[in-house]
């Protein structure tokens, strides 16, 4: 298991942020490790939304189904699966005077095999980790 967490501030007051968050396809322009991210299903999003994930890792393209798990004011949950791990971004909001205050909490367990691979893999992920503390409040910033 690989645990992630960053906080930053970001301009945009915290009901921009959350909009914009909540459509997970945007991953594309904020996480450095996506190559594509694309809506499975239809209508409003919400809890259950989906999306087809494809990102690069060390230089190997993986696929996870990603699906909102948490929709609340000033909280997402994303979850997504695939037969060799399950990935969870857990984003927390909190309003300040600068605009919002974001923490971003990546939980990634590895199933079967790929567990063993955990311990090598930690300093990549912290890595990403840096990199999205960068790039999110660069696109938000943007809005």
């Amino acid at each position: 298991m690989v645990t992630v967490e960053r906080t930053f501030t970001v301009t945009q007051q915290l009901d921009v942020v959350v909009e914009y968050l909540k459509d997970f396809s945007r991953a594309e322009a904020w996480d450095p490790g996506t190559r594509s991210c694309e809506r499975l299903d239809d209508g409003p999003l919400g809890n259950g939304s989906t999306w087809r994930n494809i990102s690069v890792f060390k230089n190997r393209e993986t696929e996870l189904t990603y699906r909102l798990a948490r929709l609340e004011p000033a909280r997402l949950t994303f979850v997504g699966e695939n037969k060799t791990a399950t990935s969870t971004d857990d984003l927390t909001f909190r309003a300040v005077s600068e605009g919002t205050a974001v923490t971003y909490h990546a939980h990634i367990v590895f199933h079967g095999l790929a567990r063993l691979a955990d311990p090598f893999l930690r300093k990549e992920f912290e890595r990403l980790g840096d990199e999205v503390s960068r790039r999110m409040p660069q696109v938000i910033n943007a809005l």
